[in-house]
């Protein structure tokens, strides 16, 4: 196995394959494996490299451009290395939204903490996860690829606002619409009880 690479050499990799025309095409890229590097993604949206958050925001930004997620493992991947990274839930968080339309014609336009933007449709589905234990609903929507964000709570609380009640199999539930598609939340029953 190849050494593993540093942060720093990672970031001069990913620089270089950088291109005007948006996000690299890691999907393309398959170098061989280098192993682990000590860099995490906390589920506020912190990164980490060697137990240290990372304080230069162009930075995190430039390596959330070569991020990639095959089966349930995270990896930094350039042409050349790719790294396994820890993410202790979503690798990006949806600080913010805006609402264009109403009702089933409404979309949904999300902006993660890192300057993405998605509009939750069929390709960027949004799924909310509740703990065993408390209930708790864990909102999620795609961001590219498989690649999510955790919506942050005062979202959350917005999209409640503007949710509505719909018929999914002889079940109503609780949902929000978006790009012509439903996303159900929680089923209604639940609200009223």
């Amino acid at each position: 196995m190849r050494e593993i690479p540093s942060a720093d050499g990672i970031a001069k990799a990913a620089k270089a394959a950088q291109n005007s025309k948006g996000l690299p095409p890691v999907h393309l890229w398959n170098p061989d494996f280098c192993g682990d590097l000590d860099m995490r993604i906390a589920r506020d949206g912190t990164w980490f490299y060697l137990g240290t958050p990372i304080g230069r925001p162009e930075l995190v930004r430039l390596f959330s451009t070569i991020l990639r997620k095959d089966d349930d493992k995270y990896y930094l991947v350039t042409p050349v290395e790719k790294v396994g990274i820890t993410v202790d839930d979503a690798p990006f968080v949806a600080v913010d939204f805006t609402v264009e339309g109403t009702g089933k014609d409404q979309s949904l336009h999300f902006f993660t903490n890192l300057g993405d933007e998605t509009t939750a449709s069929a390709d960027a589905p949004i799924r909310v996860v509740r703990d065993a234990e408390t209930g708790e609903p864990s909102p999620y929507v795609r961001v590219r690829s498989n690649l999510e964000a955790l919506i942050d709570r005062k979202s959350f609380y917005r999209l409640v606002e503007i949710g509505a009640h719909e018929e999914r199999d002889g079940t109503s539930w609780f949902g929000l619409w978006s790009g012509g598609q439903f996303f159900p939340v929680i089923p209604s029953a639940e609200l009223e009880g």
